[in-house]
């Protein structure tokens, strides 16, 4: 298994004085992993802290081996894409012009892009099919829409680390099954961690972290069958977890019946 290109060691988390992490130990190596678990169990507020954004009252955490507070921002811009679940973004620019702001760790503040910035927005641009709309302003845009530019917003960054938080937020099924499949291209080359609520998306992935009350409770590969076991527990037996055609991959089904526990 290669290095892990983002290490977090016995990260605790408060807010509002309440501990919202306790002791959460991963790697995130080459490969999309998904973050999934109840409601409140802490998985945005862990992206949060692996992107920097939240400082951890006790553990750490290391990009490419070094403190994450050890690197300039602009060198951690250009090594780790963010995309937040909230997807914020001001004033009235083109969706262009957003996608644009990725290349900012690579131009700086007042720096003209080039070819080769005007290239990774197209590419961002086209894998997120932004391109028949990108001259449309943020605010003219549909829920889906709006997600998808800053999906490519952060796309566009090429950072060798993403991580986003609920991407699949407001897009209909055919783009959900469009960004499962960039997903998956993507974990080929990159270390990419997205939170998921919906566990059939979240299966779809190389790997799942399983938090419940700020703790890991499993972390395995996609057809881990300990994994699926812990799953189909945490969810109160509300779900099982069914081989799909080809038998390579897996769903997480509703169980409606009586006997659910």
């Amino acid at each position: 298994m290669s290095a892990p290109a983002l290490r977090a060691c016995g990260l605790q988390v408060r807010l509002g004085g309440r501990e919202v992490l306790h002791g959460v130990s991963l790697d995130v190596t080459t490969g999309w992993t998904a973050v999934v678990g109840p409601n409140g169990a802490g998985k945005s507020t862990l992206l949060q802290t692996l992107a920097g954004l939240l400082a951890p009252a006790a553990g750490t955490v290391e990009l490419d081996g070094r403190a994450l507070g050890a690197w300039a921002a602009r060198e951690r811009g250009r090594r780790l894409a963010w995309m937040s679940q909230q997807g914020e973004a001001g004033g009235e620019p083109t969706v262009r012009e957003v996608v644009m702001l990725g290349r900012l760790p690579q131009l700086g503040l007042f720096g003209t892009p080039g070819p080769e910035d005007e290239a990774a927005v197209d590419a961002a641009i086209a894998l997120t099919e932004c391109a028949d709309w990108q001259h449309r302003r943020l605010h003219e845009l549909s829920g889906g829409e709006r997600q998808r530019a800053l999906l490519a917003r952060a796309l566009a960054v090429q950072a060798p680390v993403l991580l986003l938080d609920e991407p699949t937020t407001h897009l209909d099924a055919p783009h959900q099954v469009a960004l499962l499949r960039l997903l998956r291209r993507l974990g080929r080359t990159q270390a990419v961690v997205s939170v998921l609520h919906d566990l059939p998306l979240a299966l779809q992935a190389d790997r799942l972290l399983l938090l419940q009350e700020g703790r890991v409770h499993a972390h395995g590969a996609h057809d881990d069958p300990a994994l699926h076991a812990a799953l189909v527990e945490v969810f109160g037996g509300a779900l099982r977890i069914e081989p799909l055609g080809d038998g390579r991959r897996y769903v997480a089904v509703p169980r409606l019946d009586d006997t659910a526990a």
